[in-house]
């Protein structure tokens, strides 16, 4: 329903810094600054960008039974986590489909904080409180926090201007909680959206403008500018990261998606193992397309090995860093290796495209 979109806690900042702001999951955002989409995709790759992340939903699991929850709710295993390790599952609906995909880290034995797609945050919680069993407590806490990502080769740089050095997670997917950024209580998170190195920092909501003018401010030199929701499709999309309703949704396992490896199967149980078992051997894969005929392939586009249909494009666009457009496409299984000659219908025009490894890009 247009005109009833909310505003995240930086709104007033999108406004100042000239964001074309468009309604997205419920939200009010920028989709690009001045700069525009190409501008803030190779700023990212090539020095640093800022993003307004506060859509995303989070949730606190927590109690005696919230490591059972999780087992149940969730395909990956988190039985051996450390305090301030994150990890990623899709969550699975008994159909063997997905519900979401989503981060989980471990604040401390019986805590959790789990981060969510924003456009699911509502049926998420439902989800995880109509399964929810023993002592255990869901908390919504959406509403309270704000998320700013910080990502591009020179994110760890700028970031340590505000902050101590051991304030800094070492390692991809981990955090530190309870770090203080200008007298600012933070979460600070080596994860991210666009295949960078970087940072997400989550704080209360009343903060978000004041960190994200500090760290505007901090990565002036570095040529650090703020970015919308259009670079950091680009962006995740050259880094071929999936995303909810598109690479995966209720009708695509984790399994067709290419997430097996976050799908464990030798857990006791959690809610779609035993659909997956009972669809047997994949059928249709999450492969990558790169263009090699005139034109770019966007998703729900039908793809084609001769006149038989094998498939659909999920996700495209031009990638500006690699220079040429790629997408994304579940296909049947025996056409999912590279090399494989594929054509795509764009508006009743056959483009020629070819099945490569993925991700597109990766990082030096």
């Amino acid at each position: 329903m247009a005109g009833t979109e909310c505003k995240t806690p930086l709104y007033d900042m999108h406004v100042k810094y000239g964001g074309k702001i468009v309604p997205f999951a419920g939200y009010l955002l920028p989709v690009q600054y001045g700069t525009g989409v190409i501008g803030e995709h190779m700023a990212v790759r090539t020095a640093c960008g800022l993003f307004d992340v506060s859509h995303m939903g989070e949730i606190i699991c927590k109690g005696p039974d919230a490591l059972n929850n999780l087992n149940m709710l969730l395909t990956n295993n988190y039985t051996v986590m450390a305090e301030g390790q994150a990890r990623y599952s899709p969550m699975c609906n008994e159909q063997g489909g997905v519900v979401d995909d989503l981060i989980v880290y471990k604040v401390r034995e019986d805590c959790y904080f789990i981060v969510v797609n924003a456009a699911n945050k509502d049926k998420d919680f439902a989800w995880m409180k109509a399964h929810q069993f023993g002592d255990v407590v869901f908390e919504d806490i959406s509403s309270q926090v704000a998320q700013l990502a910080l990502q591009g080769p020179k994110a760890i740089g700028i970031l340590k201007k505000l902050v101590k050095e051991e304030d800094i997670p070492e390692k991809y997917y981990t955090c530190k909680f309870h770090r203080t950024i200008d007298g600012m209580d933070c979460i600070i998170s080596k994860t991210g959206y666009t295949g960078e190195d970087g940072v997400e920092i989550y704080l209360a909501a009343e903060n978000g403008p004041r960190l994200w003018e500090l760290l505007l401010e901090a990565g002036k030199e570095e040529g650090l500018i703020p970015c919308g929701l259009g670079a950091r499709d680009t962006l995740r999309l050259e880094a071929a990261m999936p995303l909810y309703g598109h690479e995966m949704d209720d009708a695509i396992s984790p399994k067709e998606a290419g997430l097996g490896i976050f799908v464990k199967m030798d857990k006791e149980d959690f809610i779609g193992r035993q659909a997956l078992i009972e669809k047997g051997p994949l059928t249709r894969k999450r492969v990558g397309l790169k263009v090699t005929g005139r034109g770019i392939i966007r998703e729900h586009q039908a793809v084609y090995a001769g006149g038989e249909q094998i498939g659909i494009t999920t996700s495209g666009t031009h990638c500006p860093y690699l220079g040429y457009p790629v997408a994304m496409a579940l296909v049947d299984v025996a056409y999912k290796e590279p090399g494989t000659e594929l054509e795509v219908d764009v508006r009743g025009r056959r483009v020629k495209a070819e099945v490569v490894a993925l991700p597109f890009y990766k990082k030096k």
